[in-house]
């Protein structure tokens, strides 16, 4: 028997699925017999460990088959670190082929391939793709730089490189895996975030629930964003014609109701292949705002998440942020660093007559510059345990100054003085997570936050995606607009003629 879930936005598909594998174990299936997979690392962990600390299970005995695809073929085909591509040996490989490769590699979390070189990227998206490389490149209407022949040459010598190296990457595993027939004899199957599942990965779903009693795919096809990176939507969509039954979750624990709701839905009634599906949003009402501007926003309050199509386009937002003195986080990476925070925050409490220990002090010193002695910068006098008052350093350990921050911090340039200047008089808790997290929507998928700001304009590569395959955008827009959990902020792009229209 296999059965779709359908989840739309903050309806709690993945907490549906944890809810039938509790009720599998409580029926007597054995953990081992359940089959867990998840686009993610982090989401397959978070299942193991919910059912590890509800029946008392070791997570990584137990729950050993709670996993992503590419990290089961892993351990199925017995592999081991060492024989799987590396960063280096992609550098090594474009050393070999003079191509100029800074970043090749893929991710441990979910898998996907990421490199600065357009070649690399393409290969890799044809295979994941089960397509033929040149075929897909002719298909592509927005690659720049890329000489077609030049595409397949390196693509026969990365084949040969790997051969000659003994090397195998992610996808070679599941390859592997579908080729070699591995059984795996799961009572239960749980496949979550279908919608992100590759072509390559499809095959390697249907090669396990072949020998599996019940199965069971979790997904939502309106927040299938990463078709550029291989997903294959069509694929999930097309098996409403092969499942015993389809379910869907009708309760949005997230979307308000009102204008956000409407402003999503109506997006969404756009895509032409879907699963036509409704869902009841929380009674509490949403707020909806627009901005002719990006300085007429006022973040100086609340959890934003602040989301755009790329990420350049984000940082009107951050310089505006710089200005007010607004904590943010962009790229992953907080406008201040945490070292620098912790040393502040350390050094009042020191002033004040705190003790410090030894990694508390060596972190201030890093700052003070030539407010300590030479030879006593490094810090390796320190004992490790002990704790240090500010007296007692200014006596003994090259300490030459107990003057507020601003006065003692040498190290700090004008900019972040006054940046960090701006923050404390706008009350900002510098010693917490930021409050304003900055992201790409690919990048935030899965996230969501009290307020979000939206940010229209599109690149050329987007735009010319728009054209050809509207779809892929509307899903996209809609999946930004569904993070909101209270309000929606809109600004009105650059050139309306280079925008997704909210």
């Amino acid at each position: 028997m296999k059965t779709i879930i359908l989840g739309p936005p903050g309806t709690g598909k993945t907490t549906t699925l944890l809810n039938l594998v509790d009720e599998f174990i409580q029926k007597g299936v054995r953990p081992r017999q359940i089959g867990y997979f998840s686009f993610t690392r982090k989401a397959a962990n978070e299942a193991a460990e919910r059912a590890a600390k509800k029946f008392e299970l070791d997570k990584d005995n137990d729950l050993e088959n709670f996993r992503t695809l590419h990290s089961f073929a892993f351990q199925k085909l017995g592999m081991a670190r060492e024989k799987m591509m590396s960063s280096s040996d992609y550098k090594e490989f474009g050393k070999k082929c003079n191509i100029p490769i800074k970043t090749a590699k893929y991710s441990n979390d979910d898998g996907t391939f990421n490199s600065d070189n357009e070649y690399l990227t393409i290969i890799e998206t044809a295979r994941v793709k089960q397509m033929d490389l040149l075929k897909y490149y002719d298909s592509r209407q927005n690659i720049l730089d890329v000489e077609r022949n030049t595409l397949y040459l390196l693509s026969e010598e990365l084949k040969r490189y790997k051969q000659e190296t003994g090397k195998k990457d992610f996808t070679d595993l599941i390859q592997d895996f579908i080729n070699k027939d591995i059984k795996t004899n799961f009572e239960v199957l749980f496949i979550d975030e279908a919608q992100d599942l590759s072509s390559l990965q499809w095959d390697m779903v249907r090669s396990m629930w072949r020998d599996t009693d019940k199965t069971y795919i979790a997904g939502d096809d309106d927040q299938a964003i990463f078709k550029w990176a291989g997903a294959d939507v069509d694929h999930f969509i097309a098996l409403r014609k092969e499942v015993d039954n389809i379910k869907v979750l009708e309760q949005s624990y997230r979307i308000p109701g009102g204008p956000i709701h409407e402003l999503s839905q109506r997006i969404i009634n756009k895509v032409q292949n879907r699963f036509n599906k409704e869902y009841k949003p929380r009674t509490e009402e949403g707020v909806l705002k627009r901005y002719s501007d990006v300085t007429q926003i006022n973040m100086s309050e609340g959890q934003w998440l602040v989301l755009a199509s790329a990420n350049y386009f984000l940082d009107e937002v951050k310089e505006l942020c710089e200005l007010r003195g607004w904590y943010y986080q962009y790229k992953n990476k907080n406008s201040i660093d945490i070292k620098l925070l912790m040393a502040l925050q350390n050094w009042e409490q020191w002033r004040k007559g705190s003790l410090l220990t030894h990694v508390e002090v060596k972190n201030i010193y890093r700052y003070l510059g030539t407010n300590v002695a030479d030879g006593f910068r490094e810090g390796k006098l320190f004992h490790s345990e002990d704790k240090y008052t500010i007296e007692e350093c200014k006596k003994k350990y090259g300490l030459l100054i107990d003057k507020v921050w601003y006065d003692s911090f040498e190290g700090l340039d004008t900019f972040t003085e006054n940046y960090i200047r701006n923050m404390r008089a706008n009350g900002e808790k510098i010693n917490a997570n930021p409050r304003i997290k900055m992201s790409t929507i690919h990048g935030a998928k899965g996230g969501e936050a009290n307020k979000v700001l939206i940010l229209q304009d599109l690149t050329n590569a987007a735009l010319e995606t728009f054209q050809n395959d509207p779809d892929e955008l509307h899903r996209l827009f809609y999946t930004g607009t569904t993070r909101s959990k209270k309000e929606l902020h809109i600004v009105d792009p650059k050139n309306f003629d280079r925008a997704y229209i909210l």
